[in-house]
């Protein structure tokens, strides 16, 4: 069996997918609210499905990955946070992995969990893996999230385009 680490901040927990997570995914997935920044269109069930075995895949080959967030005070799922190499094929071509990444369900939306999840996940990878460069690539009228790379030490590198998508590339170095 794969062992995610679990990370406890004072309102979530990180920890690893499980099975019973699908349908909390999926939904947050097909939420218009939630992917208005990420692609046009929802999720497929298979492809929320495929995305928890991507999230152990990472774990297995790379030591890092995708956490589920729990709230710690409702004990629902709260969205995903992590570390991937996806290979993106970004123009011009640039460094992305080790690439962070967060989501949340929209009815978790400005309470700063995503803040809080990224700072655990940032001292955790910095204790397992060194300190190392990590980059994000967000969605320009995406200020939410811009604001939490620069609260967790992302500075913007340049602007990308991904599957002919405009994109800023945020970079935090060592």
């Amino acid at each position: 069996m794969l062992q995610v680490p679990t990370l406890e901040t004072p309102r979530l927990t990180l920890r690893g997918y499980q099975l019973s997570d699908f349908d909390a995914s999926c939904a947050m997935w097909n939420d218009p609210q939630v992917i208005k920044h990420i692609r046009d269109k929802p999720f497929t069930s298979e492809e929320s499905w495929a995305r928890i075995f991507r999230h152990a895949g990472q774990w297995a080959l790379f030591g890092f990955g995708e956490w589920a967030l729990i709230e710690k005070e409702t004990g629902e799922y709260a969205g995903e946070i992590g570390f991937m190499d996806l290979h993106r094929d970004l123009h011009p071509p640039a460094q992305l992995a080790p690439e962070i990444g967060w989501i949340l369900c929209s009815r978790v939306h400005g309470k700063g969990y995503a803040t809080e999840a990224v700072q655990a996940a940032l001292a955790w990878f910095d204790k397992q893996h060194g300190s190392k460069r990590t980059a994000c690539i967000i969605d320009p009228p995406n200020t939410a999230s811009i604001n939490v790379a620069k609260k967790c030490g992302y500075r913007q590198e340049q602007q990308v385009t991904y599957h002919d998508k405009p994109l800023l590339l945020f970079a935090r170095e060592p």
